[in-house]
Protein backbone atom coordinates (compact mmCIF):
# COMPACT_ATOMS: atom_id res chain seq x y z
CA UNK A 1 0.00 0.00 0.00
CA UNK A 2 1.29 3.42 -0.87
CA UNK A 3 2.47 5.63 1.96
CA UNK A 4 0.72 8.95 2.43
CA UNK A 5 2.70 12.05 3.31
CA UNK A 6 1.34 15.48 4.05
CA UNK A 7 2.69 18.66 2.55
CA UNK A 8 2.29 22.11 4.04
CA UNK A 9 -0.42 24.38 2.72
CA UNK A 10 0.65 27.41 0.68
CA UNK A 11 -1.53 29.47 2.96
CA UNK A 12 0.79 28.71 5.84
CA UNK A 13 3.46 30.89 4.26
CA UNK A 14 1.19 33.91 3.75
CA UNK A 15 0.84 36.81 6.18
CA UNK A 16 -2.22 36.91 8.43
CA UNK A 17 -3.60 39.95 6.64
CA UNK A 18 -4.06 39.86 2.86
CA UNK A 19 -4.11 42.90 0.64
CA UNK A 20 -7.62 44.34 0.30
CA UNK A 21 -7.69 43.49 -3.41
CA UNK A 22 -6.82 39.87 -2.60
CA UNK A 23 -9.60 39.70 -0.01
CA UNK A 24 -12.08 41.06 -2.56
CA UNK A 25 -10.91 38.52 -5.12
CA UNK A 26 -11.19 35.68 -2.59
CA UNK A 27 -14.73 36.72 -1.70
CA UNK A 28 -15.68 36.85 -5.38
CA UNK A 29 -14.20 33.41 -6.04
CA UNK A 30 -15.94 32.00 -2.94
CA UNK A 31 -19.27 33.33 -4.24
CA UNK A 32 -18.70 31.82 -7.69
CA UNK A 33 -17.49 28.54 -6.21
CA UNK A 34 -20.61 28.22 -4.05
CA UNK A 35 -22.85 28.72 -7.08
CA UNK A 36 -20.72 26.37 -9.20
CA UNK A 37 -20.94 23.56 -6.65
CA UNK A 38 -24.72 23.97 -6.51
CA UNK A 39 -24.75 23.40 -10.28
CA UNK A 40 -22.89 20.14 -9.80
CA UNK A 41 -19.37 21.29 -10.72
CA UNK A 42 -16.59 19.45 -8.90
CA UNK A 43 -12.92 20.26 -8.13
CA UNK A 44 -10.85 18.78 -10.93
CA UNK A 45 -7.09 18.85 -11.43
CA UNK A 46 -5.73 20.30 -14.68
CA UNK A 47 -2.17 18.85 -14.73
CA UNK A 48 0.89 20.64 -16.10
CA UNK A 49 4.38 19.36 -16.88
CA UNK A 50 6.78 19.49 -13.95
CA UNK A 51 10.50 18.97 -13.46
CA UNK A 52 12.87 17.71 -10.80
CA UNK A 53 16.31 16.55 -9.82
CA UNK A 54 17.96 13.92 -7.67
CA UNK A 55 15.63 13.24 -4.75
CA UNK A 56 12.91 15.81 -5.54
CA UNK A 57 10.32 16.96 -8.05
CA UNK A 58 8.33 20.17 -8.61
CA UNK A 59 4.67 19.38 -9.19
CA UNK A 60 2.55 21.87 -11.16
CA UNK A 61 -1.17 22.00 -11.89
CA UNK A 62 -4.39 23.84 -11.18
CA UNK A 63 -7.68 22.89 -9.57
CA UNK A 64 -10.83 24.18 -11.28
CA UNK A 65 -14.50 23.57 -10.72
CA UNK A 66 -15.75 21.81 -13.86
CA UNK A 67 -18.54 19.45 -14.80
CA UNK A 68 -17.62 15.82 -14.11
CA UNK A 69 -16.64 13.80 -17.17
CA UNK A 70 -18.99 10.84 -17.13
CA UNK A 71 -16.91 8.91 -19.63
CA UNK A 72 -13.69 9.40 -17.75
CA UNK A 73 -10.78 11.34 -19.15
CA UNK A 74 -7.07 11.69 -19.16
CA UNK A 75 -5.22 14.81 -18.12
CA UNK A 76 -4.90 15.89 -21.76
CA UNK A 77 -8.61 15.66 -22.51
CA UNK A 78 -9.48 17.52 -19.33
CA UNK A 79 -7.09 20.28 -20.30
CA UNK A 80 -8.63 20.51 -23.77
CA UNK A 81 -12.03 21.14 -22.18
CA UNK A 82 -10.76 24.36 -20.58
CA UNK A 83 -9.51 26.56 -23.39
CA UNK A 84 -9.63 30.10 -24.82
CA UNK A 85 -11.91 32.53 -22.98
CA UNK A 86 -13.38 29.62 -20.97
CA UNK A 87 -10.04 29.21 -19.21
CA UNK A 88 -10.48 32.70 -17.75
CA UNK A 89 -14.14 32.25 -16.81
CA UNK A 90 -13.57 28.86 -15.14
CA UNK A 91 -13.91 28.91 -11.37
CA UNK A 92 -10.69 28.15 -9.44
CA UNK A 93 -10.97 25.89 -6.43
CA UNK A 94 -8.66 27.27 -3.77
CA UNK A 95 -7.32 25.49 -0.70
CA UNK A 96 -8.33 22.07 -2.07
CA UNK A 97 -6.44 18.96 -0.97
CA UNK A 98 -4.81 17.14 -3.91
CA UNK A 99 -3.33 13.66 -3.63
CA UNK A 100 -0.17 13.27 -5.71
CA UNK A 101 0.98 9.70 -6.36
CA UNK A 102 4.56 9.14 -7.49
CA UNK A 103 7.22 6.57 -6.84
CA UNK A 104 4.86 4.37 -4.84
CA UNK A 105 4.11 7.17 -2.38
CA UNK A 106 1.06 9.37 -1.99
CA UNK A 107 1.54 13.00 -0.97
CA UNK A 108 -1.27 15.31 0.11
CA UNK A 109 -0.68 18.86 -1.10
CA UNK A 110 -2.89 21.94 -0.96
CA UNK A 111 -3.71 24.17 -3.92
CA UNK A 112 -3.21 27.87 -3.21
CA UNK A 113 -5.97 30.47 -3.00
CA UNK A 114 -6.12 30.62 -6.81
CA UNK A 115 -6.24 26.85 -7.24
CA UNK A 116 -2.61 26.62 -8.39
CA UNK A 117 -0.54 23.59 -7.37
CA UNK A 118 3.15 24.46 -7.22
CA UNK A 119 4.92 22.33 -4.67
CA UNK A 120 8.20 20.51 -4.21
CA UNK A 121 8.08 16.88 -3.10
CA UNK A 122 10.99 14.91 -1.72
CA UNK A 123 11.12 11.65 -3.66
CA UNK A 124 13.55 9.91 -5.95
CA UNK A 125 12.49 9.24 -9.54
CA UNK A 126 14.70 8.02 -12.41
CA UNK A 127 16.23 10.58 -14.76
CA UNK A 128 14.17 11.47 -17.81
CA UNK A 129 10.43 11.66 -18.28
CA UNK A 130 8.23 10.17 -15.55
CA UNK A 131 4.47 10.06 -15.07
CA UNK A 132 2.77 10.99 -11.82
CA UNK A 133 -0.94 11.06 -10.98
CA UNK A 134 -3.08 13.65 -9.21
CA UNK A 135 -6.63 13.61 -7.91
CA UNK A 136 -8.98 15.41 -5.58
CA UNK A 137 -11.50 13.78 -3.28
CA UNK A 138 -14.28 14.42 -5.80
CA UNK A 139 -12.52 13.85 -9.12
CA UNK A 140 -10.93 11.06 -11.06
CA UNK A 141 -7.20 10.56 -11.45
CA UNK A 142 -5.25 12.54 -14.03
CA UNK A 143 -1.66 12.06 -15.16
CA UNK A 144 1.12 14.62 -15.43
CA UNK A 145 4.61 14.33 -16.97
CA UNK A 146 7.65 15.24 -14.89
CA UNK A 147 11.15 15.58 -16.33
CA UNK A 148 13.89 14.60 -13.87
CA UNK A 149 17.29 16.06 -14.67
CA UNK A 150 20.13 13.56 -14.39
CA UNK A 151 23.01 14.24 -12.04
CA UNK A 152 25.38 14.31 -15.01
CA UNK A 153 23.50 16.94 -17.02
CA UNK A 154 25.41 20.17 -17.60
CA UNK A 155 23.22 22.07 -20.09
CA UNK A 156 19.66 23.39 -20.06
CA UNK A 157 17.39 25.82 -21.91
CA UNK A 158 15.28 28.58 -20.40
CA UNK A 159 12.99 30.15 -22.97
CA UNK A 160 10.50 32.98 -22.94
CA UNK A 161 7.31 32.36 -24.94
CA UNK A 162 5.65 35.57 -26.13
CA UNK A 163 7.53 36.97 -29.15
CA UNK A 164 10.31 34.43 -28.58
CA UNK A 165 8.72 31.17 -29.73
CA UNK A 166 5.28 32.56 -30.57
CA UNK A 167 4.52 35.87 -32.31
CA UNK A 168 2.17 37.89 -30.10
CA UNK A 169 3.62 41.43 -29.91
CA UNK A 170 2.45 41.76 -26.31
CA UNK A 171 1.41 43.91 -24.50
CA UNK A 172 -0.80 45.37 -27.24
CA UNK A 173 -4.01 45.42 -25.19
CA UNK A 174 -6.53 44.67 -27.92
CA UNK A 175 -4.48 42.04 -29.75
CA UNK A 176 -3.33 40.52 -26.46
CA UNK A 177 -6.94 40.14 -25.37
CA UNK A 178 -7.87 38.68 -28.77
CA UNK A 179 -5.01 36.17 -28.69
CA UNK A 180 -5.73 35.20 -25.10
CA UNK A 181 -9.48 35.06 -24.93
CA UNK A 182 -10.57 34.21 -28.48
CA UNK A 183 -7.94 32.50 -30.60
CA UNK A 184 -6.79 28.94 -30.03
CA UNK A 185 -3.36 27.48 -30.71
CA UNK A 186 -4.17 26.90 -34.39
CA UNK A 187 -4.31 30.64 -35.04
CA UNK A 188 -1.03 31.53 -33.33
CA UNK A 189 2.12 31.99 -35.37
CA UNK A 190 5.44 30.37 -34.37
CA UNK A 191 8.67 32.35 -34.68
CA UNK A 192 10.53 31.12 -37.76
CA UNK A 193 13.27 28.59 -37.07
CA UNK A 194 13.00 28.51 -33.28
CA UNK A 195 11.58 25.00 -32.99
CA UNK A 196 14.34 23.68 -35.26
CA UNK A 197 16.94 25.43 -33.12
CA UNK A 198 15.56 23.93 -29.90
CA UNK A 199 15.37 20.48 -31.46
CA UNK A 200 19.02 20.72 -32.52
CA UNK A 201 19.96 21.72 -28.98
CA UNK A 202 18.16 18.84 -27.24
CA UNK A 203 19.66 16.38 -29.75
CA UNK A 204 23.13 17.75 -29.11
CA UNK A 205 22.64 17.70 -25.33
CA UNK A 206 20.63 14.58 -24.42
CA UNK A 207 18.92 14.94 -21.07
CA UNK A 208 18.92 18.74 -21.17
CA UNK A 209 15.87 20.23 -19.40
CA UNK A 210 13.73 22.74 -21.27
CA UNK A 211 11.92 25.36 -19.17
CA UNK A 212 9.42 27.76 -20.72
CA UNK A 213 9.37 30.79 -18.41
CA UNK A 214 6.69 33.34 -19.19
CA UNK A 215 4.61 36.08 -17.58
CA UNK A 216 1.51 34.50 -19.12
CA UNK A 217 -1.32 33.37 -16.87
CA UNK A 218 -1.80 29.77 -15.75
CA UNK A 219 -5.19 29.95 -17.43
CA UNK A 220 -3.55 29.64 -20.86
CA UNK A 221 -1.21 26.77 -19.95
CA UNK A 222 -3.25 24.12 -21.84
CA UNK A 223 -3.33 26.30 -24.97
CA UNK A 224 0.41 27.03 -24.78
CA UNK A 225 1.19 23.34 -24.26
CA UNK A 226 -0.78 22.40 -27.37
CA UNK A 227 0.85 25.21 -29.36
CA UNK A 228 4.35 24.06 -28.42
CA UNK A 229 3.57 20.43 -29.24
CA UNK A 230 1.82 21.26 -32.52
CA UNK A 231 4.78 23.34 -33.70
CA UNK A 232 7.34 20.67 -32.74
CA UNK A 233 8.97 22.46 -29.82
CA UNK A 234 10.58 20.06 -27.34
CA UNK A 235 8.48 19.21 -24.30
CA UNK A 236 9.28 21.06 -21.11
CA UNK A 237 7.84 22.55 -17.97
CA UNK A 238 5.80 25.75 -18.15
CA UNK A 239 6.43 28.31 -15.41
CA UNK A 240 3.59 30.80 -15.63
CA UNK A 241 1.93 33.12 -13.12
CA UNK A 242 -1.46 34.33 -11.94
CA UNK A 243 -2.70 37.73 -13.04
CA UNK A 244 -4.71 38.43 -9.90
CA UNK A 245 -3.69 40.32 -6.74
CA UNK A 246 -1.16 38.90 -4.30
CA UNK A 247 -1.03 39.05 -0.53
CA UNK A 248 0.76 42.41 -0.64
CA UNK A 249 -0.07 44.12 -3.93
CA UNK A 250 -2.91 44.68 -6.40
CA UNK A 251 -1.16 43.09 -9.42
CA UNK A 252 1.55 40.48 -9.64
CA UNK A 253 4.91 41.56 -11.05
CA UNK A 254 5.81 39.65 -14.20
CA UNK A 255 9.43 40.74 -13.89
CA UNK A 256 9.61 39.50 -10.31
CA UNK A 257 8.04 36.19 -11.33
CA UNK A 258 10.78 35.62 -13.90
CA UNK A 259 13.52 36.90 -11.60
CA UNK A 260 12.52 34.56 -8.77
CA UNK A 261 12.22 31.50 -10.98
CA UNK A 262 15.60 32.12 -12.63
CA UNK A 263 17.20 32.37 -9.19
CA UNK A 264 15.40 29.22 -8.11
CA UNK A 265 16.70 27.28 -11.12
CA UNK A 266 20.25 28.38 -10.33
CA UNK A 267 19.83 27.08 -6.78
CA UNK A 268 18.15 23.82 -7.79
CA UNK A 269 20.69 23.01 -10.53
CA UNK A 270 24.01 24.58 -9.53
CA UNK A 271 25.96 22.52 -12.08
CA UNK A 272 23.81 23.39 -15.09
CA UNK A 273 24.80 26.06 -17.60
CA UNK A 274 21.70 27.61 -19.11
CA UNK A 275 21.08 28.90 -22.59
CA UNK A 276 18.75 31.84 -21.93
CA UNK A 277 16.44 32.69 -24.84
CA UNK A 278 14.20 35.76 -24.98
CA UNK A 279 13.38 38.81 -27.07
CA UNK A 280 14.09 42.53 -27.07
CA UNK A 281 10.45 43.57 -26.80
CA UNK A 282 10.20 43.91 -23.03
CA UNK A 283 12.38 42.92 -20.05
CA UNK A 284 14.27 39.78 -21.08
CA UNK A 285 17.56 41.59 -21.68
CA UNK A 286 17.40 43.27 -18.29
CA UNK A 287 16.50 40.08 -16.40
CA UNK A 288 19.00 37.89 -18.23
CA UNK A 289 21.66 40.55 -17.67
CA UNK A 290 20.97 40.43 -13.94
CA UNK A 291 21.18 36.65 -13.97
CA UNK A 292 24.46 36.52 -15.89
CA UNK A 293 26.04 38.97 -13.46
CA UNK A 294 24.79 37.03 -10.42
CA UNK A 295 25.51 33.56 -11.85
CA UNK A 296 28.17 33.89 -14.57
CA UNK A 297 29.13 30.21 -14.28
CA UNK A 298 25.56 29.11 -14.92
CA UNK A 299 25.16 30.74 -18.33
CA UNK A 300 26.32 29.30 -21.65
CA UNK A 301 24.95 32.16 -23.76
CA UNK A 302 22.04 34.55 -24.06
CA UNK A 303 20.01 34.50 -27.28
CA UNK A 304 17.81 37.51 -27.94
CA UNK A 305 15.30 37.35 -30.76
CA UNK A 306 15.06 40.79 -32.37
CA UNK A 307 11.59 42.04 -33.13
CA UNK A 308 10.95 43.79 -36.41
CA UNK A 309 10.60 47.60 -36.14
CA UNK A 310 6.83 47.30 -36.37
CA UNK A 311 6.67 44.55 -33.75
CA UNK A 312 9.00 46.48 -31.46
CA UNK A 313 6.83 49.60 -31.58
CA UNK A 314 3.65 47.64 -30.92
CA UNK A 315 5.30 45.70 -28.11
CA UNK A 316 6.44 48.90 -26.43
CA UNK A 317 10.16 48.19 -26.78
CA UNK A 318 12.35 51.10 -25.80
CA UNK A 319 15.68 49.30 -25.70
CA UNK A 320 18.37 48.45 -28.18
CA UNK A 321 20.89 45.64 -28.15
CA UNK A 322 23.62 48.09 -27.19
CA UNK A 323 21.91 49.02 -23.92
CA UNK A 324 23.23 47.53 -20.69
CA UNK A 325 24.79 44.42 -22.19
CA UNK A 326 27.11 42.77 -19.62
CA UNK A 327 30.86 42.62 -20.05
CA UNK A 328 30.73 39.10 -21.49
CA UNK A 329 29.02 40.50 -24.58
CA UNK A 330 30.57 37.82 -26.79
CA UNK A 331 27.99 35.43 -25.33
CA UNK A 332 25.04 37.70 -26.15
CA UNK A 333 23.60 36.74 -29.52
CA UNK A 334 21.04 38.82 -31.43
CA UNK A 335 19.05 37.70 -34.47
CA UNK A 336 15.48 37.94 -35.81
CA UNK A 337 14.90 34.18 -36.16
CA UNK A 338 16.02 30.76 -35.05
CA UNK A 339 18.14 30.01 -38.11
CA UNK A 340 20.35 33.06 -37.55
CA UNK A 341 20.68 32.31 -33.84
CA UNK A 342 21.62 28.72 -34.73
CA UNK A 343 24.44 29.98 -36.95
CA UNK A 344 25.80 32.17 -34.16
CA UNK A 345 25.60 29.31 -31.64
CA UNK A 346 27.55 27.17 -34.09
CA UNK A 347 30.24 29.86 -34.34
CA UNK A 348 30.31 30.00 -30.54
CA UNK A 349 30.78 26.22 -30.35
CA UNK A 350 27.50 25.50 -28.59
CA UNK A 351 26.22 23.64 -31.66
CA UNK A 352 28.33 21.51 -33.99
CA UNK A 353 28.95 22.43 -37.60
CA UNK A 354 26.75 20.55 -40.05
CA UNK A 355 28.69 17.86 -41.91
CA UNK A 356 27.99 17.82 -45.64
Amino acid sequence: MARIRASGSPAANLPATLHRAARVEDAFHAFRAKRARKRGLLPTVIPFSGYGGKGWIRVLGRVLLVRPDRGGSTGKSRARSVRGWRSFTSVPAGEVIVVVSAGGTEHRVTADRGGVIDTRLDLDLPAGWNTITMRTEDSGTVTAPVFVVSAGARFGIVSDIDDTVMVTALPRPLLAAWNTFVLDEHARTPVAGMSVLYERLVREYPGAPVIYLSTGAWNVAPTLTRFLSRNLYPAGALLLTDWGPTHDRVFRSGKQHKRENLARLATEFPKLKWLLVGDDGQHDEELYGEFTRAHPRNVTAVCIRQLSPGQAVLAGSRRSQADEVPDNSSHWLYAPDGASLSEQLTELGVLPTYSR
